[in-house]
């Protein structure tokens, strides 16, 4: 399986082996978790952004952005901690269950993205567009100067820019070169965390939880220069709102 833990005999070249088989097994799991949630999360993520609107009908565009936040954030971080405890169980559990939790996060922050790009009132139907979105706002700082040499100069929020002007040729073009970036530099952090969340004694769960909110803090922080604001009322003007919220 995809998955599956180094066995003994597989580690037994030596640690540093384990260790490169455990993060080419970790790029593995998040480059087909990626391309998964990519096709399978806009769905969810319009259809739980009209939950929400339906649950907290009073929220502005700005407050469901933070609650949107908090939910991401508890969702990986306990992700992240009980993947960490896991470790008692043996480390053969221990890393099947940490490559598990490799690929919740990867689905809940392409979720987060896509469901903060709907309460923008932006739709990014087409999977390459998507994918750059997705991308972009995971790397973050990393990703803009790639997308600066193929599209020209752009603002300081370009989210709307990706989504509803930028040429598919440009979009192509960044896409081959931000995503070998893009499974490296994931891949990489998330390989740390498998290992990290392996030690014992309750280290592993406390490396685990604060490893998921830290990266996800990141992807938090990275949505808000590429969002902007949240506009102060609803695109289909259901909703009287104060100005916009200053997100956390």
């Amino acid at each position: 399986m995809w998955f599956d833990a180094p066995s003994p005999d597989r580690a037994a070249g030596g640690g540093h082996l384990a260790v490169k088989i455990m993060f080419e097994e970790a790029k593995a799991v998040l480059a087909k978790g990626f391309e998964s949630s990519l096709s399978g999360q806009q769905r969810v993520a319009s259809a739980n952004v009209e939950r929400l609107r339906r649950v907290h009908p009073d929220k502005t565009p700005g407050e469901m952005i933070k609650f949107l936040d908090r939910e991401y954030l508890l969702a990986v971080s306990v992700s992240g901690l009980g993947a960490g405890a896991a470790a008692a169980a043996g480390p053969r559990v221990g890393v099947a269950v940490s490559l598990a939790d490799v690929l919740a996060f990867t689905e809940a922050s392409v979720l987060y993205v896509l469901s903060v790009a709907e309460v923008h009132d932006l739709h990014p139907e087409d999977i390459e567009r998507r994918r750059l979105l997705v991308m972009s706002v995971m790397l973050g700082d990393a990703a803009a100067g790639s997308v600066n040499k193929a599209v020209g100069r752009i603002g300081p929020h370009w989210a709307k820019q990706i989504v509803k002007s930028t040429p598919m040729s440009a979009i192509n073009r960044i896409n081959a070169v931000l995503g070998p970036r893009f499974v490296t530099k994931y891949g990489a952090k998330q390989g740390v965390l498998v290992l990290g969340k392996q030690l014992p004694r309750g280290i592993g769960a406390a490396i685990g939880g604060t490893g998921n909110h830290l990266i996800g803090r990141g992807i938090v922080s990275s949505a808000r220069k590429a969002f902007g604001e949240a506009r102060a009322e609803w695109a289909d003007g259901s909703q009287d709102s104060a100005g916009p919220s200053q997100l956390p």
